[in-house]
Protein backbone atom coordinates (compact mmCIF):
# COMPACT_ATOMS: atom_id res chain seq x y z
CA UNK A 1 0.00 0.00 0.00
CA UNK A 2 1.38 3.82 -0.75
CA UNK A 3 2.13 5.51 2.57
CA UNK A 4 0.51 8.71 4.02
CA UNK A 5 3.49 10.96 2.36
CA UNK A 6 2.56 9.28 -1.25
CA UNK A 7 -1.20 9.56 -0.84
CA UNK A 8 -0.59 13.76 0.06
CA UNK A 9 1.53 14.12 -2.93
CA UNK A 10 -0.72 12.07 -5.14
CA UNK A 11 -3.74 14.40 -4.22
CA UNK A 12 -1.34 18.12 -4.90
CA UNK A 13 -0.19 16.05 -8.35
CA UNK A 14 -3.76 15.59 -9.31
CA UNK A 15 -5.05 19.04 -7.98
CA UNK A 16 -2.69 21.14 -9.79
CA UNK A 17 -3.18 19.03 -13.00
CA UNK A 18 -7.07 19.69 -12.49
CA UNK A 19 -6.16 23.67 -12.18
CA UNK A 20 -4.19 23.78 -14.95
CA UNK A 21 -6.28 21.69 -17.14
CA UNK A 22 -9.20 24.07 -16.45
CA UNK A 23 -7.01 27.41 -16.36
CA UNK A 24 -6.48 26.27 -19.94
CA UNK A 25 -9.81 25.31 -21.04
CA UNK A 26 -10.72 28.98 -20.01
CA UNK A 27 -7.98 30.65 -21.00
CA UNK A 28 -7.68 29.18 -24.64
CA UNK A 29 -10.53 31.24 -26.38
CA UNK A 30 -8.76 34.75 -25.29
CA UNK A 31 -5.48 33.46 -25.73
CA UNK A 32 -5.84 31.33 -29.39
CA UNK A 33 -8.10 34.65 -30.44
CA UNK A 34 -11.13 32.91 -31.42
CA UNK A 35 -13.19 35.66 -29.88
CA UNK A 36 -11.39 38.24 -31.36
CA UNK A 37 -12.02 36.67 -34.64
CA UNK A 38 -15.96 36.50 -34.29
CA UNK A 39 -16.16 39.87 -33.42
CA UNK A 40 -14.41 40.94 -36.36
CA UNK A 41 -16.65 38.67 -37.89
CA UNK A 42 -19.81 40.02 -36.30
CA UNK A 43 -18.23 43.37 -37.43
CA UNK A 44 -18.14 43.05 -41.32
CA UNK A 45 -21.36 41.37 -41.57
CA UNK A 46 -22.87 44.08 -39.40
CA UNK A 47 -21.07 46.91 -42.24
CA UNK A 48 -22.12 44.43 -45.12
CA UNK A 49 -25.78 44.42 -43.97
CA UNK A 50 -25.37 48.26 -43.54
CA UNK A 51 -24.10 49.24 -47.10
CA UNK A 52 -26.41 47.05 -48.47
CA UNK A 53 -29.63 48.93 -46.90
CA UNK A 54 -28.10 51.95 -48.20
CA UNK A 55 -27.73 50.93 -52.05
CA UNK A 56 -31.00 52.32 -53.83
CA UNK A 57 -32.77 50.26 -56.49
CA UNK A 58 -30.65 50.46 -59.36
CA UNK A 59 -28.49 47.78 -56.86
CA UNK A 60 -31.29 45.30 -56.76
CA UNK A 61 -29.93 42.85 -58.91
CA UNK A 62 -26.74 42.91 -57.00
CA UNK A 63 -28.33 42.14 -53.70
CA UNK A 64 -30.75 39.53 -55.51
CA UNK A 65 -27.31 37.64 -56.46
CA UNK A 66 -25.88 38.45 -53.28
CA UNK A 67 -28.77 36.45 -51.59
CA UNK A 68 -28.46 33.07 -54.16
CA UNK A 69 -24.56 33.46 -52.99
CA UNK A 70 -25.24 33.52 -48.83
CA UNK A 71 -28.01 30.70 -49.74
CA UNK A 72 -25.57 28.14 -51.78
CA UNK A 73 -23.01 29.04 -49.14
CA UNK A 74 -25.24 28.14 -46.15
CA UNK A 75 -26.43 24.73 -48.22
CA UNK A 76 -22.87 23.98 -48.44
CA UNK A 77 -22.18 24.03 -45.14
CA UNK A 78 -25.15 22.71 -43.62
CA UNK A 79 -24.42 19.61 -45.75
CA UNK A 80 -21.14 19.31 -44.22
CA UNK A 81 -22.51 19.78 -40.67
CA UNK A 82 -24.81 17.02 -41.33
CA UNK A 83 -22.50 14.37 -42.42
CA UNK A 84 -21.48 13.51 -38.70
CA UNK A 85 -18.77 10.49 -37.53
CA UNK A 86 -16.66 9.90 -40.29
CA UNK A 87 -16.53 5.98 -40.40
CA UNK A 88 -13.38 3.61 -41.44
CA UNK A 89 -14.26 3.10 -44.49
CA UNK A 90 -14.23 6.88 -45.24
CA UNK A 91 -10.65 6.90 -43.46
CA UNK A 92 -9.59 4.42 -45.57
CA UNK A 93 -10.69 6.11 -48.81
CA UNK A 94 -9.24 9.40 -47.87
CA UNK A 95 -5.80 7.39 -47.42
CA UNK A 96 -5.97 5.63 -50.57
CA UNK A 97 -5.87 2.40 -48.92
CA UNK A 98 -8.11 -0.24 -51.01
CA UNK A 99 -8.80 -2.04 -48.30
CA UNK A 100 -12.51 -2.95 -46.51
CA UNK A 101 -12.70 -2.66 -42.89
CA UNK A 102 -12.66 -6.44 -41.71
CA UNK A 103 -9.29 -6.66 -44.07
CA UNK A 104 -8.26 -3.67 -41.59
CA UNK A 105 -9.49 -5.38 -38.69
CA UNK A 106 -7.81 -8.09 -39.25
CA UNK A 107 -4.70 -6.78 -39.74
CA UNK A 108 -4.62 -4.75 -37.14
CA UNK A 109 -5.48 -8.22 -34.40
CA UNK A 110 -3.15 -9.60 -36.73
CA UNK A 111 -0.20 -7.18 -35.96
CA UNK A 112 -1.03 -6.62 -32.31
CA UNK A 113 -0.81 -9.99 -31.33
CA UNK A 114 2.55 -10.30 -33.62
CA UNK A 115 3.88 -7.31 -31.26
CA UNK A 116 2.34 -8.85 -27.91
CA UNK A 117 4.42 -12.04 -29.03
CA UNK A 118 7.13 -10.98 -29.86
CA UNK A 119 7.96 -8.49 -26.79
CA UNK A 120 7.12 -11.34 -24.38
CA UNK A 121 9.60 -13.76 -26.37
CA UNK A 122 12.40 -11.03 -25.76
CA UNK A 123 11.59 -11.45 -22.30
CA UNK A 124 9.59 -8.69 -21.45
CA UNK A 125 6.76 -8.76 -18.57
CA UNK A 126 3.56 -9.58 -19.23
CA UNK A 127 2.49 -6.12 -18.63
CA UNK A 128 4.50 -4.64 -21.41
CA UNK A 129 4.07 -7.42 -23.17
CA UNK A 130 -0.31 -6.48 -23.36
CA UNK A 131 1.00 -2.74 -23.68
CA UNK A 132 2.99 -3.29 -27.29
CA UNK A 133 -0.01 -5.59 -28.14
CA UNK A 134 -2.84 -2.91 -27.65
CA UNK A 135 -0.51 -0.62 -29.44
CA UNK A 136 -0.10 -2.36 -32.51
CA UNK A 137 -3.70 -3.32 -32.47
CA UNK A 138 -5.60 0.26 -31.83
CA UNK A 139 -2.53 2.39 -32.15
CA UNK A 140 -0.28 1.47 -34.71
CA UNK A 141 -2.78 0.88 -37.99
CA UNK A 142 -4.78 4.10 -37.31
CA UNK A 143 -1.77 6.22 -36.97
CA UNK A 144 -0.22 4.63 -40.22
CA UNK A 145 -4.01 5.81 -42.02
CA UNK A 146 -3.86 8.88 -40.36
CA UNK A 147 -0.07 9.27 -41.96
CA UNK A 148 -1.11 8.00 -45.36
CA UNK A 149 -4.03 10.35 -45.34
CA UNK A 150 -1.80 13.41 -44.86
CA UNK A 151 0.97 12.21 -47.44
CA UNK A 152 -2.33 11.69 -49.78
CA UNK A 153 -4.18 15.12 -49.49
CA UNK A 154 -0.62 16.56 -49.63
CA UNK A 155 0.17 15.46 -52.86
CA UNK A 156 -3.19 16.36 -53.92
CA UNK A 157 -2.78 20.26 -52.80
CA UNK A 158 0.28 19.88 -54.53
CA UNK A 159 -1.43 19.27 -58.23
CA UNK A 160 -5.05 20.72 -57.34
CA UNK A 161 -4.23 24.09 -58.51
CA UNK A 162 -2.70 22.78 -61.87
CA UNK A 163 -5.81 21.04 -62.13
CA UNK A 164 -8.14 24.33 -61.87
CA UNK A 165 -5.56 25.86 -64.42
CA UNK A 166 -6.66 23.16 -66.91
CA UNK A 167 -10.76 23.70 -66.21
CA UNK A 168 -9.89 27.70 -66.71
CA UNK A 169 -8.39 27.08 -70.39
CA UNK A 170 -10.92 24.90 -70.91
CA UNK A 171 -14.00 26.81 -70.33
CA UNK A 172 -11.71 29.72 -72.19
CA UNK A 173 -11.35 27.62 -75.74
CA UNK A 174 -14.86 26.53 -75.31
CA UNK A 175 -15.11 23.38 -73.96
CA UNK A 176 -18.17 22.66 -71.66
CA UNK A 177 -17.51 22.07 -68.13
CA UNK A 178 -17.78 18.36 -68.13
CA UNK A 179 -15.35 17.86 -71.14
CA UNK A 180 -12.98 19.54 -69.03
CA UNK A 181 -13.61 17.63 -65.35
CA UNK A 182 -12.88 14.46 -67.78
CA UNK A 183 -9.30 15.46 -69.03
CA UNK A 184 -8.61 16.14 -65.41
CA UNK A 185 -9.61 12.50 -64.81
CA UNK A 186 -7.56 10.95 -67.72
CA UNK A 187 -4.16 13.19 -67.54
CA UNK A 188 -3.88 14.51 -63.83
CA UNK A 189 -1.39 12.78 -61.47
CA UNK A 190 -2.83 10.92 -58.32
CA UNK A 191 -4.46 11.30 -56.49
CA UNK A 192 -6.30 13.84 -58.47
CA UNK A 193 -6.87 11.51 -61.02
CA UNK A 194 -8.87 9.16 -58.94
CA UNK A 195 -10.98 11.50 -57.57
CA UNK A 196 -11.70 13.45 -60.13
CA UNK A 197 -12.28 9.76 -61.89
CA UNK A 198 -14.74 8.96 -59.14
CA UNK A 199 -16.46 12.32 -59.87
CA UNK A 200 -16.72 11.70 -63.28
CA UNK A 201 -18.50 8.50 -62.72
CA UNK A 202 -20.83 9.50 -60.20
CA UNK A 203 -22.08 12.32 -62.88
CA UNK A 204 -22.43 9.61 -65.80
CA UNK A 205 -24.38 7.50 -63.96
CA UNK A 206 -26.85 10.63 -63.20
CA UNK A 207 -26.33 12.03 -59.83
CA UNK A 208 -25.79 15.54 -59.80
CA UNK A 209 -22.97 17.39 -59.71
CA UNK A 210 -23.24 18.95 -56.30
CA UNK A 211 -23.56 15.98 -54.87
CA UNK A 212 -21.04 14.77 -56.72
CA UNK A 213 -19.08 17.37 -55.16
CA UNK A 214 -20.24 16.86 -51.64
CA UNK A 215 -18.90 13.33 -51.80
CA UNK A 216 -15.32 15.00 -53.22
CA UNK A 217 -15.25 17.06 -50.02
CA UNK A 218 -15.84 13.95 -48.06
CA UNK A 219 -13.32 12.12 -49.04
CA UNK A 220 -10.82 14.73 -49.24
CA UNK A 221 -12.06 17.29 -46.75
CA UNK A 222 -9.57 20.64 -46.95
CA UNK A 223 -10.19 23.93 -47.40
CA UNK A 224 -9.21 23.89 -50.94
CA UNK A 225 -11.70 21.42 -52.47
CA UNK A 226 -14.73 23.58 -50.37
CA UNK A 227 -13.47 26.68 -52.47
CA UNK A 228 -13.76 24.76 -55.60
CA UNK A 229 -17.36 23.20 -54.68
CA UNK A 230 -18.25 26.60 -53.52
CA UNK A 231 -17.45 28.50 -56.73
CA UNK A 232 -18.74 25.77 -59.18
CA UNK A 233 -21.91 25.29 -56.62
CA UNK A 234 -22.25 29.38 -56.92
CA UNK A 235 -21.82 29.87 -60.61
CA UNK A 236 -24.48 27.22 -61.46
CA UNK A 237 -26.88 29.18 -59.42
CA UNK A 238 -26.06 32.59 -59.67
CA UNK A 239 -24.39 32.65 -63.08
CA UNK A 240 -20.88 34.26 -64.02
CA UNK A 241 -17.89 33.99 -65.80
CA UNK A 242 -16.54 30.60 -64.47
CA UNK A 243 -13.52 30.75 -65.92
CA UNK A 244 -12.70 34.24 -64.46
CA UNK A 245 -13.69 33.04 -61.11
CA UNK A 246 -11.88 29.76 -61.44
CA UNK A 247 -8.81 31.54 -62.30
CA UNK A 248 -8.85 33.77 -59.20
CA UNK A 249 -9.72 30.64 -57.24
CA UNK A 250 -6.51 28.84 -58.42
CA UNK A 251 -4.27 32.24 -57.63
CA UNK A 252 -5.41 32.04 -54.07
CA UNK A 253 -4.96 28.29 -54.05
CA UNK A 254 -1.18 29.19 -54.99
CA UNK A 255 -0.83 31.73 -52.69
CA UNK A 256 -1.96 29.24 -49.80
CA UNK A 257 0.48 26.54 -50.72
CA UNK A 258 3.27 30.18 -50.82
CA UNK A 259 2.10 30.94 -47.63
CA UNK A 260 2.39 27.87 -46.10
CA UNK A 261 5.84 27.76 -47.15
CA UNK A 262 6.51 30.37 -45.94
CA UNK A 263 4.60 29.83 -42.07
CA UNK A 264 6.88 26.66 -42.39
CA UNK A 265 10.29 27.82 -43.13
CA UNK A 266 9.54 30.83 -40.09
CA UNK A 267 8.16 28.18 -37.83
CA UNK A 268 11.41 25.81 -38.28
CA UNK A 269 13.28 27.19 -35.47
CA UNK A 270 10.82 27.13 -33.15
CA UNK A 271 10.21 23.24 -33.89
CA UNK A 272 13.90 22.64 -33.29
CA UNK A 273 13.67 24.19 -30.01
CA UNK A 274 11.02 22.21 -28.84
CA UNK A 275 12.52 18.96 -30.14
CA UNK A 276 15.15 19.68 -28.39
CA UNK A 277 13.09 20.67 -25.18
CA UNK A 278 11.44 17.47 -25.72
CA UNK A 279 14.02 15.33 -26.00
CA UNK A 280 16.19 16.63 -23.54
CA UNK A 281 14.86 14.85 -20.67
CA UNK A 282 15.47 11.00 -22.16
CA UNK A 283 18.81 12.20 -22.98
CA UNK A 284 19.63 13.40 -19.78
CA UNK A 285 18.10 10.18 -18.31
CA UNK A 286 19.91 7.91 -20.58
CA UNK A 287 23.74 9.64 -20.21
CA UNK A 288 23.09 9.47 -16.55
CA UNK A 289 22.11 5.91 -16.46
CA UNK A 290 25.55 5.20 -18.48
CA UNK A 291 27.23 7.33 -16.19
CA UNK A 292 25.58 6.50 -12.46
CA UNK A 293 23.10 3.60 -13.05
CA UNK A 294 23.28 2.76 -9.31
CA UNK A 295 22.03 6.68 -9.15
CA UNK A 296 18.83 6.37 -11.40
CA UNK A 297 17.87 2.85 -10.61
CA UNK A 298 15.93 3.96 -8.06
CA UNK A 299 13.12 5.47 -10.24
CA UNK A 300 12.61 1.73 -12.02
CA UNK A 301 13.07 -0.42 -8.58
CA UNK A 302 11.79 2.09 -5.94
CA UNK A 303 7.89 2.18 -5.68
CA UNK A 304 8.00 6.39 -4.75
CA UNK A 305 10.48 6.39 -8.10
CA UNK A 306 7.93 4.75 -9.90
CA UNK A 307 5.62 6.93 -8.74
CA UNK A 308 7.74 10.43 -9.80
CA UNK A 309 8.32 8.59 -13.25
CA UNK A 310 4.49 8.74 -14.08
CA UNK A 311 3.77 11.93 -12.66
CA UNK A 312 6.89 13.10 -14.96
CA UNK A 313 5.37 11.58 -18.05
CA UNK A 314 1.99 12.86 -17.13
CA UNK A 315 3.63 16.46 -17.17
CA UNK A 316 5.72 15.97 -20.31
CA UNK A 317 3.00 14.83 -22.48
CA UNK A 318 1.02 18.41 -21.00
CA UNK A 319 4.62 20.13 -22.25
CA UNK A 320 4.88 18.24 -25.38
CA UNK A 321 1.37 18.95 -26.16
CA UNK A 322 1.69 22.40 -25.38
CA UNK A 323 4.23 22.76 -27.44
CA UNK A 324 2.87 21.39 -29.83
CA UNK A 325 -0.25 23.34 -30.26
CA UNK A 326 2.30 26.54 -30.15
CA UNK A 327 3.95 25.90 -33.65
CA UNK A 328 1.55 25.00 -35.42
CA UNK A 329 -0.10 27.77 -36.85
CA UNK A 330 -3.50 27.90 -38.84
CA UNK A 331 -3.48 30.65 -41.91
Amino acid sequence: MFSHEVIQLSVIVLAAISVGLIAYVVAYPFLSGEKKAEKRTAEIATQSRRSGSVRTSDADNLVHRKKQVQDSMQEIERKQKAKGKVTLRTRLERAGLDLTPQAFYIGSVVLGLGLGLGTFIMGAPIAAAAGAGFVGTLGLPRFLVNKKTQMRQKKFINEFANSIDVIVRGVKSGLPLNECLGIIAREAPEPVRSEFSELVEQQRIGIPLSDCFDRMMHRVPLPEVNFFAIVISIQSQAGGNLAEALGNLSEVLRTRKSMAAKVKAMSSEAKASAGILGSLPFAVMGMVHLTSPNYISLLFTDRMGNFLLLCAAVWMTFGILTMKKMINFKF
